[in-house]
């Protein structure tokens, strides 16, 4: 898992080209005037979902991880607070869903505070829990890149 600012992703150009490709369509692009929905930058292989959501408590929200993409994640507008824990610490509830490329999982993690600016890249070891609300529930814009491991 690494957390920083998008002012700081030239900082990680050398990981991985896909990575650098999600890092700089994140830099590129004017999330304010991009409707919600999903854009592909090198097809399946790269693509982003802009969503726009209401956070929530904790209570409410699920232990996630992947297998096929990497999530680079990345807060446009508005403040979350992201669950991590590695994969080994956590119980699996749902067993991989290989269609929709995730499984649900249980236990306890470290919460992040993710604010306008940030990005997040998750492996397929990094469980994750989005979405949680910083205080009270607020509005936020969320870009995922998913990128093919």
């Amino acid at each position: 898992m690494i957390i920083d600012r998008l002012e700081n992703a030239s900082l990680y150009s050398n990981l991985a080209p896909r990575v650098t490709a999600a890092l700089a369509y994140l830099r590129d692009t004017d999330f304010a005037s991009t409707e919600p929905g999903r854009y592909d930058i090198q097809g399946d292989e790269i693509y982003a979902l802009v969503q726009d959501y209401t956070t929530k408590d904790a209570s409410e929200g699920k232990w996630e991880a992947h297998r096929q993409y990497l999530d680079v994640q990345y807060v446009a507008h508005g403040k979350e607070r992201m669950g991590y824990a590695n994969l080994g610490a956590l119980t699996v509830t749902q067993d991989y869903q290989e269609k929709d490329d995730y499984l649900l999982l249980e236990g306890e993690g470290d919460f992040l505070a993710m604010v306008p600016g940030t990005f997040i890249i998750l492996g397929p070891q990094d469980a994750h829990m989005p979405q949680i609300a910083a205080g009270t529930p607020g509005e936020v814009r969320k870009v995922v890149i998913k990128v093919a491991v």
